[in-house]
């Protein structure tokens, strides 16, 4: 058990997504992680649903990882990737791109979730430029989209709380494509909804207003799950691809969260079968143990910038992109997903995970609970005139009650470690149950 930290002691740290001013007054503090289970301060196990934030897929503490990287800190804690380079980079360069089946021919890192985006979004503004078709500066996005806080990323993201405090610094010559999510069509869905595919055909208006010529590329996420587990109608995403195919205009995949397993496939897209022109991932590429992001691009963007002059082919880059630390967690955990068959089990658990979740139905307050692979978003009526709370209250009163649930306004989200057992599947909703039942 750890002595409690005092007032003092909390209050030098401003922390991000927080708030701190409450957080502060009745603090939660983890203070070591194993498996499936946080252990707070004052010793309790806290079943872990939520990969962390989306980013544990493997577990916490696994031996294997910890042992790599206390190897690489000992061996090579840091090297410069300016005109420079490490083994280790391009041996995961290189696995990575095995991971996609070879379908993606490099791998540009970066040290987020939001740096890749920001990164992705600069790719591709390149990419047309340096083709000659540099009037197409235009990005699409998506409402309800969440592309993490870098201020490329909030400007095709579709969050009114991230765009409205820097509404004035956000990039221009940005549209939005509307979202997807329809209670009224969709409630209470396994898998994608029916309703919707038409949605994507709004980029057609877009191409109508701006011309083809303009627009360089979209993002969306394929399952948005920072804004409550939007899952997309059958179709949507193959009819963006083929829009996108139609006019030049590349299709990006934010795939930060969905990477990694979390459908039960490597990738997003190959659940969906639908082949975006770059990818972005982060999170589960090193399960979390040393912040990494990773843009994939297609063979024909990287030859695009091959042909040009000899020099520096994209002005780009961050002082940690591919860190040997980094590259080391990320090693490691393509092995453990490999060697120990994380994907098969998921996949073996998924339906027990699903039928659980949705077996919550007609508990107080529920108005839906729409699930796809192993994530599940459970959305609560709002309290008139204070949306949030009531979710909010569900995510305290869990804490107390040993699990980790995830809030975005007033949707729960649960995103479990892949190597969650029935067991945990059990604690997890019945618990969740309870505390549904006591929610005013």
């Amino acid at each position: 058990m750890n002595k409690p930290l005092s007032a003092s002691d909390l209050s030098a740290y401003w922390m991000p997504y927080t708030a701190n001013r409450n957080f502060k007054a009745s603090p939660r503090m983890l203070v070591s992680a194993e498996g499936m289970y946080y252990r707070d301060d004052a010793g309790n196990a806290i079943l872990d649903g939520t990969a962390g934030l989306w980013c544990v897929p493997l577990g916490h503490a696994q031996p294997r990882i910890v042992k790599a990287v206390q190897q690489a800190v000992a061996t090579l804690d840091y090297a410069p990737s300016f005109q420079l380079g490490h083994p280790s980079a391009f041996e995961l360069a290189e696995r990575l791109k095995q991971y996609t089946g070879g379908r993606y021919s490099q791998v540009f890192y970066t040290g987020s979730g939001s740096e890749a985006v920001d990164s992705a979004l600069k790719i591709a503004l390149a990419y047309h430029r340096t083709r000659g078709d540099a009037t197409r500066t235009r990005l699409i996005g998506r409402e309800r989209g969440y592309h993490g806080v870098g201020f490329g990323g909030m400007s095709v993201g579709g969050i009114g709380g991230n765009r409205k405090t820097f509404n004035s610094a956000l990039m221009a010559g940005v549209d939005h494509l509307p979202h997807t999510h329809n209670l009224e069509k969709n409630a209470f869905t396994k898998g994608e909804p029916e309703y919707g595919t038409h949605l994507a055909d709004e980029l057609e208006r877009l191409v109508t207003l701006h011309d083809a010529s303009n627009i360089a590329a979209v993002i969306v996420e394929p399952v948005a799950g920072s804004t409550g587990v939007l899952v997309p109608p059958k179709g949507y995403l193959q009819r963006l691809r083929e829009l996108c195919t139609k006019h030049g205009i590349l299709l990006i995949f934010d795939e930060v969260i969905t990477g990694f397993g979390r459908l039960g496939t490597p990738f997003a897209s190959d659940y969906f079968g639908v082949e975006p022109d770059l990818f972005t991932t982060a999170k589960g590429l090193t399960n979390g143990v040393v912040p990494m992001g990773a843009v994939f691009v297609k063979p024909h963007i990287y030859d695009a910038f091959m042909h040009g002059p000899d020099g520096i082919e994209l002005y780009h880059g961050y002082t940690y992109s591919g860190h040997p630390l980094a590259c080391a967690a990320g090693l490691a955990s393509l092995d453990i997903f490999e060697q120990d068959g994380i994907l098969e089990h998921a996949n073996s658990v998924e339906t027990y995970w699903q039928d659980a979740a949705h077996a919550l139905r007609g508990l107080p307050h529920i108005i839906d609970i729409r699930s796809i692979g192993m994530i599940v978003g459970i959305e609560l009526a709002s309290i008139p005139g204070k949306p949030g709370a009531r979710a909010y209250e569900a995510f305290l009163r869990a804490f107390d009650a040993g699990i980790l649930i995830r809030v975005t306004g007033d949707i729960i989200a649960l995103s479990p470690p892949l190597v969650i057992e029935k067991k945990h599947i059990d604690e997890l909703f019945g618990k969740l149950a309870a505390i549904l039942k006591t929610l005013a």
